[in-house]
């Protein structure tokens, strides 16, 4: 007892600065993203840091992964490097005994990872998807100042408003300028808003208003009056669209209406728990490091293990996405193969680690091939002096 309690404590103080340094390295990260989306007009200013926030609580299950993982290896390598583990090996025990006080730490952090990624983490991406969607909303509207010409980003249109309305969902007396297929188009109106329609393509919606094809000298001038005309401001692919939409949909409707792009997501949320759980655990026997030679070598070997796996994780669900498996199928092998690995290097480092102690199974194995080899080699000499 005294033993778990001070791993308990020793994991939960490398858990706290681990995460501190990862939360802080990915905060950076996203705040110079977040900022030059910002800056180049894809989202409001204003709205920066709610969606930190979100993206925050999207990351934080790999995070928690990466904590959980990196605390063990760095308890574990601490312990070797110290000689604590040849005082644990020399008093016959053995390595397995480190699994249920890594397990009760294990397990309540994959709770929360599931629950991050199962529920926090859609209900984060939704609302993001929500802000940047009110954002496209307004977006063109936004940029326009009253009184001044507006040019397009793709330069084929230029736009002038004399009026926006209060909450920048409208604005009033429009001109608008267009260039289609070498024809100039003008298009004049009293009132106009910015709609999104159910593909993702968005529209500004004019009412009240005139439009001139060609020029009043051509033959082929025209000229007609309309009470509402909507022009195509931009598309969205429908794959896109899926792909968003799948991130932001609860679990309980990927599993209800499936599809290969919602199996896919779904296969990432279930199988994050997973991972965290069994790096853990290949964290004990991979803690191991010679005291005479620094662990930076150690570490960078687990980080190119999860890296390894988070590839395989995406490569699995890249392949259910596209239908070349089904969600069973890419559910359990990379979890299966782990867990041999995790067999493997336990049977490895008990067997390297074991000495001949009456508390220790190698020990009793090697202790009897010992006595029965000598044994049979006294029987051998006897016979031969006889």
């Amino acid at each position: 007892m005294i033993f778990q309690r001070a791993l308990r404590r020793e994991l939960f103080s490398a858990a706290s600065a681990v995460f501190t340094t990862l939360f802080t390295i990915t905060v950076t990260f996203m705040l110079i993203r977040i900022l030059r989306d910002a800056a180049g007009g894809k989202i409001a200013s204003s709205d920066v840091l709610i969606l930190i926030g979100f993206y925050s609580l999207d990351y934080f299950p790999i995070l928690l992964i990466l904590t959980g993982f990196i605390s063990v290896l760095l308890v574990v390598t601490r312990a070797y490097q110290d000689s604590e583990m040849v005082v644990w090996f020399a008093s016959g025990l053995s390595l397995t005994r480190w699994i249920r006080p890594i397990l009760s730490v294990a397990i309540p952090l994959t709770l929360v990872v599931a629950t991050l990624s199962i529920l926090v983490s859609p209900w984060a991406n939704e609302q993001m998807q929500e802000v940047r969607n009110r954002y496209e909303k307004r977006e063109d509207i936004a940029k326009v100042a009253p009184g001044k010409f507006q040019e397009s980003r793709g330069g084929g249109r230029v736009s002038f408003v004399e009026e926006v309305s209060g909450d920048l969902s409208k604005v009033q007396n429009i001109f608008t300028s267009m260039i289609n297929d070498g024809r100039s188009s003008v298009i004049v109106a009293k009132e106009g808003r910015v709609e999104i329609d159910e593909h993702g393509d968005r529209f500004l919606v004019m009412s009240q208003g005139r439009r001139y094809d060609g020029l009043p000298t051509e033959g082929d001038f025209q000229m007609m009056q309309f009470e509402k005309y909507a022009v195509l401001l931009s598309t969205q692919s429908s794959v896109e669209a899926n792909n968003k939409s799948a991130k932001a949909l609860p679990s309980k409707t990927l599993i209800e209406e499936p599809s290969p792009v919602r199996d896919g997501e779904l296969l990432w949320r279930v199988s994050l728990p997973f991972m965290g759980l069994l790096l853990m655990l290949l964290a004990i026997p991979l803690g191991y490091v010679n005291p005479r030679v620094g662990r930076s070598a150690n570490m960078i070997v687990a980080l190119i293990l999860v890296a390894v796996n988070l590839n395989i994780l995406n490569m699995l669900q890249l392949s259910v996405v596209q239908g070349r498996m089904s969600f069973w199928q890419a559910s359990w092998p990379m979890h299966f193969v782990v867990a041999i690995l995790i067999t493997l290097f336990f049977m490895w480092r008990l067997k390297v680690n074991s000495s001949c102690h009456p508390m220790s199974v190698w020990g009793r194995i090697k202790c009897q091939i010992y006595r029965k080899t000598k044994q049979q080699c006294v029987d051998h000499d006897q016979l031969v002096g006889n």
